[in-house]
């Protein structure tokens, strides 16, 4: 599905022109202007109706959906974005938390280019990374690899039949980094669902005595001196090795990594900064095992359902982007912004634009400039404009069923979904629905 329109320029040596395509789950909107081209890409799957985009638009093109229906299930788009109104400026782009908005200049990624403020959140693992598989493991966007590079035990010491020997693990000192299971078969770790109290992907690490031979390489290879072998080593001890790399597509800088990481190895630095608040008097009507729309839209995987309260949030994963406010249809949660990491907005014809859109983040208050289009003209000489009195009346004596009419299909014509099917070409669906409300009310009329 694709649309187009030719938006007029006050240069008539620019040649603009905007069109529209729908590919699977994501909208794209394209402006030419003479040999120069910009895309906006918007994956709607991945839009979780934050609606910080909405704020920092300076020309109010976007705006939001049934985000209550959506959050509990319904298949719809978070944001609709007019493109009559876009500028293209890659605002919504620069600072969507999720990446549900791409824009590329001619081709170039606006991330990519340094001319454009952006929001500056990232992971790094540092030094003190071991590594082990904990963070792997307990990841909700499944944003770790861990690639481990040493030998397992088999290579360094074969299975030897009919040994005999004794092996324990201390639990007290055991954090389950899961090395021991992956350099011995004789190690099966137990699994567990990470949740938000309990982020821990594993519950119990076991030993199969009939794979184990004594060899004596787990207690020096352990890194928390837990295991104790009784035994005679006879090889070699493999130093636990490989890299931890992070899929910065995926990764919603949630923090689960941090939380469960027992060496200290990781680095977060969120997009933005405030608070996240329950608000206790309206969570009476609050069902979080019926509507679970907080959890649905979360991209931190931050809500969950303790044993002795309704619900709860885990502030500490939090990365304040409000989706969970809005999709929450008892308003019972409240998010405040205070501070965005971006990156420099440089000294450019359009900084005080972007500086605007970043207060608008922390604030919601957008200051947008004047696109009115009115040229001021001096008046000369007095003006005694004529007013003709009509009788309406008297000009169409079914004014008042007309209008009667407007009033009830109102409600219809200003839901969202209504412009959502108009958009899709989807004439027929609202035909129906007037048709059906015009019955409703006993009016004879019909589209």
């Amino acid at each position: 599905m694709s649309d187009s329109t030719t938006q007029d320029s006050a240069d008539s040596s620019l040649e603009v022109n905007v069109e529209m395509d729908i590919r699977d789950s994501h909208f794209i909107y394209t402006q030419t202007v003479n040999a120069s081209k910009k895309t906006l890409d918007y994956d709607y799957k991945r839009c979780n109706g934050c609606g910080i985009c909405i704020d920092v638009c300076p020309a109010n093109a976007i705006e939001a959906g049934p985000l209550f229906e959506i959050a509990t299930g319904m298949d719809a788009p978070p944001v609709i974005i007019d493109q009559t109104k876009c500028t293209f400026c890659g605002m919504c782009a620069s600072f969507c938390p999720v990446r549900a908005i791409r824009m590329d200049i001619d081709g170039q990624d606006l991330l990519d280019n340094p001319d454009f403020s952006k929001l500056d959140s990232k992971v790094v693992i540092n030094e003190k990374c071991l590594p082990c598989m904990l963070c792997e493991k307990a990841c909700p966007q499944e944003a770790i690899k861990l690639e481990l590079t040493f030998p397992t035990k088999e290579e360094v010491a074969p299975f030897k039949e009919g040994q005999k020997g004794e092996i324990a693990v201390d639990m007290d000192k055991c954090n389950f980094c899961g090395m021991c299971a992956h350099l011995c078969p004789a190690f099966v770790l137990v699994e567990q669902e990470p949740t938000p109290d309990n982020p821990v992907p594993f519950q119990d690490l076991l030993i199969d005595l009939d794979k184990c031979d004594y060899c004596r390489i787990c207690e020096d290879f352990c890194p928390e001196d837990a295991i104790k072998v009784e035994g005679k080593l006879e090889a070699p001890v493999p130093k636990i090795s490989g890299t931890v790399t992070i899929d910065d597509e995926k990764c919603s800088r949630c923090g689960w990594c941090k939380a469960v990481c027992p060496y200290g190895a990781v680095d977060i630095i969120k997009p933005f900064e405030g608070e996240i608040e329950l608000i206790e008097n309206r969570l009476a009507d609050c069902d979080p095992v019926g509507c679970h729309g907080c959890f649905n839209v979360c991209p931190a995987h931050a809500w969950y359902v303790p044993s002795d309260k309704k619900i709860d949030v885990k502030k500490d994963y939090c990365i304040y982007c409000g989706a969970c406010e809005k999709a929450c249809h008892v308003y019972a949660i409240d998010v405040k912004r205070s501070g965005v990491q971006h990156t420099e907005v440089r000294d450019l014809p359009w900084s005080s634009q972007w500086k605007n859109a970043i207060n608008a983040i922390k604030t919601g208050d957008r200051s947008r400039p004047d696109t009115d289009r009115r040229v001021e003209m001096e008046v000369v000489g007095p003006m005694h404009p004529e007013v003709h009195e009509i009788d309406l009346r008297e000009k169409n004596e079914h004014l008042d069923e007309i209008r009667s009419r407007l009033d009830n299909l109102m409600p219809m014509l200003n839901d969202v979904k209504t412009r959502y099917e108009w958009e899709r070409h989807n004439s027929g669906s609202v035909i129906k629905r007037i048709n059906r409300i015009d019955k409703m009310n006993g009016n004879g009329l019909s589209c």
